[in-house]
């Protein structure tokens, strides 16, 4: 009797999925370390000389696995403590490194020096890797890397050791990383952990080298990497990590705009967080009365004509362990909507093919997104909120996962409950399919419902995504379905937006250059996006086509056209805006180590969204880094926007911000950010009925100083002192608060 069709899909799916990725990568065995290691950038120990030594026989871009222009050794070695690295990095002309001081995981600024970097892969399963990078003055980076969700997460930090030091014949770098920091197999005998080893060499181009053969037609990195054999016999120890913290803080304010500031009471708070590893694969992380406080202020952005809030990325460590993990396609886990929480509990790891996940939160403060169609908010209630989520997902084949997510927030007469399932599923080296599916379960609190129109008993709401996604050499397609009811509410996510049936798709050609060319890859491409509301009215219709082109000075070019359709239901008109045209663009070059110098803009049509009318914009964003000698960085942005309606300028806004840091090593800085905008509106311009509440003229100053110290990411010392001021048209620029901010924290390692 013939099986069912299903029952024969379904057979060869299983089958497809238990196929290995073909790769061509290396399997080299590992041996224990000969001699004690120290680490200062000189490999002068019997255990390096003993230690397993791979080249980098191979450039994957811009060269197509070519020989590389400069030799680089990585060696490897371990002991009963640490996994111990080391790379002798060559080059021709040493004069020409790329070095400068500054803070870890500065990731955009880090990336522009030489460096070298491994990442490993202890369960070999092709899913999550924890990655290293070093400059050749010994600054760190280091970053957890999701494969499926493509994620390369600089937030996650990790307590290791390294140096690096200029030669004659190129640099060194010297990195030794405890196992209690790593997550490996729980096991006594032999393990095989993935190894992809790396180094970038920028110079006009931007060379990157790599120990094992990097395929264009298969986007699985870990898939390819080199296998190491060995760490027999490992435990992490204890691996117990207590973080004692002590916050003070004192803000002063302005009982009114423009007059003096009164003198507060300072805050002192203590707080502990701790991290123990269970087993070498499972790891519990707590907080009492957690400091959750960032020392880094918010990159400004423009919020004048906009509907939907705006994003910002999470930065407090507690939430950062394991945040790859709570990653889906819907973004239904954004920890930030923890504001303030008198305590935490994250338990994270993984046994066999089950990978697991959990934390929960008592929050001093209730705030979440309320979205709809055509705008969101942000609604603040002040008292307590719980906080929970639980995460499972469970390895398929070669690289497929099938997940579940719940989230849990509750309070008086308030609750959003969220539960569903997700997978990935990669089918060979190119094409692979995503999907989730969820459903939420909401109950407002009385006043909130009634001030922001919305339901007074419990409601629920679903959600449904699918991608699928091929990613050749020279062909780039995908296309997504989405489905967000009117009722789902994500609040422990960031969902700004609901009541959409969404469907867009891309295609994009790669051609790639050659020594001879004078590009490195030229891109062509279009996409598509359609929008429609459960009612089945039309709110939102894109079409783009666009180009990149990258080549030498490493400089990069992108521009593309769009002609776009977009409803807006506001001002007491329904209104469908039709033919909106535009040009966007984006250039980046760096001349030289020392500048690196982008513009980014929009010139073409928009809507004003507060009076529901066809506008007209031009939107520039220019922005210049600059390292002067090896201490000295500095960052300036600006962004210019104008919208011009029937009738003249509606508003023009200036946005500003300096970045300037003195770093004295590796370990310690000085730092100034400067915020100002300017904003010019025409009251005359707006309805009538809102006219009364616009200023001419508004000014904002916002000032942040700070000195920090770092022995480890988690033995601190902060200094600081930040103030904002407020000008209008009839208030000349004065100060409306300031803040003092001292906080000292110490990493006990057991």
């Amino acid at each position: 009797m013939a099986r069912p069709a299903i029952v024969r899909v379904l057979l060869s799916l299983c089958c497809l999925l238990a196929l290995p990725l073909p790769g061509a990568a290396r399997e080299l065995a590992v041996r224990r370390a000969t001699s004690a290691i120290h680490v200062d950038g000189v490999l002068d120990e019997a255990a390096w000389k003993d230690a397993l030594t791979v080249d980098l026989p191979y450039e994957w871009s811009p060269g197509d696995n070519v020989p590389p222009p400069v030799r680089t050794d990585f060696l490897v070695t371990y002991d009963d403590k640490y996994l111990y690295v080391a790379f002798r990095a060559y080059d021709p002309e040493p004069s020409q490194i790329r070095a400068h001081l500054m803070d870890r995981d500065a990731i955009n600024t880090f990336v522009q020096d030489d460096h070298v970097f491994f990442m490993i892969d202890p369960f070999n399963d092709s899913r999550r890797g924890f990655q290293f990078r070093v400059n050749p003055l010994g600054v760190q980076a280091d970053a957890l890397f999701s494969q499926n969700e493509g994620i390369e997460d600089f937030s996650f930090d990790m307590i290791w050791a390294s140096a690096g030091r200029i030669t004659s014949e190129g640099y060194v770098v010297e990195i030794a990383v405890p196992l209690s920091q790593i997550r490996f197999p729980r096991t006594a005998g032999p393990q095989t952990w993935g190894f992809d080893i790396g180094r970038s060499y920028p110079r006009s181009v931007r060379h990157r080298l790599s120990s094992a053969r990097r395929e264009r037609d298969n986007p699985c990195v870990l898939c390819q990497v080199d296998k190491f054999t060995g760490f027999a016999d490992l435990t992490p120890g204890r691996n117990i990590e207590l973080d004692p913290t002590l916050t003070a803080i004192r803000t002063d304010s302005a009982a009114v705009p423009g007059g003096s500031l009164e003198d507060s009471e300072s805050k002192i708070k203590p707080g502990l967080s701790a991290r123990w590893g269970i087993t070498p694969n499972v790891s519990l992380n707590a907080a009492i009365n957690p400091d959750f406080s960032q020392v880094e202020a918010d990159v400004a952005q423009l919020s004048v004509n906009q509907r939907f809030a705006l994003f910002y990325p999470e930065k407090r460590p507690f939430f950062l362990e394991g945040a790859d993990f709570f990653s889906t396609a819907v973004p239904a886990v954004f920890t930030r909507t923890v504001v303030d929480p008198r305590g935490g509990l994250k338990v994270t790891g993984k046994e066999g093919r089950n990978g697991f996940g959990m934390f929960v939160a008592e929050d001093r403060q209730n705030s979440f997104i309320i979205p709809s169609n055509q705008r969101s908010d942000v609604a603040t209630v002040d008292e307590s909120v719980r906080s929970g989520v639980v995460r499972w997902r469970r390895d398929l084949g070669a690289t497929s996962t099938l997940g579940g997510l719940y989230t849990d927030r509750e309070a008086d007469g308030y609750h959003n409950r969220l539960g569903g399932l997700d997978g990935f599923f990669r089918f060979n080296t190119t094409d692979s399919v995503s999907f989730q599916a969820l459903r939420s379960d909401t109950l407002y609190p009385d006043e909130i419902a009634r001030v922001y129109g919305q339901r007074t008993d419990a409601f629920t709401g679903s959600a449904l995504y699918a991608a699928y996604q091929h990613n050749g050499r020279d062909w780039f397609w995908s296309g997504l379905i989405q489905d967000l009811g009117t009722g789902f509410r994500a609040d422990s996510g960031y969902v700004p937006r609901v009541d959409i049936r969404d469907g867009s798709a891309q295609v994009q050609r790669q051609w790639y250059g050659t020594p001879d060319t004078w590009y490195s890859q030229i891109n062509l491409g279009m996409t598509g996006e359609r929008i429609e509301d459960h009612s089945g009215q039309l709110t939102d219709e894109s079409f783009r086509l666009y180009g990149v082109a990258t080549g030498p000075l490493q400089s990069y070019f992108q521009v593309g056209l769009s002609r776009n359709k977009t409803f807006v239901a506001a001002n007491g008109r329904a209104v469908l805006h039709d033919g909106l045209s535009s040009v966007d663009f984006d250039a980046i070059v760096q001349p030289s180590g020392v500048a690196r110098l982008e513009l980014f803009g929009i010139v073409g049509d928009t809507v004003d969204y507060t009076d529901n009318r066809p506008a007209h914009q031009v939107t520039l964003s220019p922005s210049a880094e600059l390292k002067l000698g090896l201490h000295v960085n500095a960052k300036l942005d600006h962004t210019y926007q104008r919208l011009n309606v029937d009738g003249g300028r509606l508003f023009t806004a200036n946005l500003s911000q300096v970045k300037l840091i003195y770093n004295f090593n590796v370990r310690c800085f000085v730092r100034g950010i400067f915020q100002y905008l300017d904003l010019k509106q025409d009251p005359a311009l707006y309805d009538p009925a809102i006219r009364p509440f616009i200023d001419a003229k508004t000014q904002t100053f916002f000032t942040q100083l700070l000195f920090s110290y770092k022995l480890n990411p988690q033995t601190v010392l902060f200094l600081g002192y930040t103030d904002n001021r407020l000008g209008t048209q009839d208030l000349s620029l004065s100060r409306t608060d300031r803040t003092f901010f001292f906080k000292v924290g110490y990493a006990l390692v057991m």
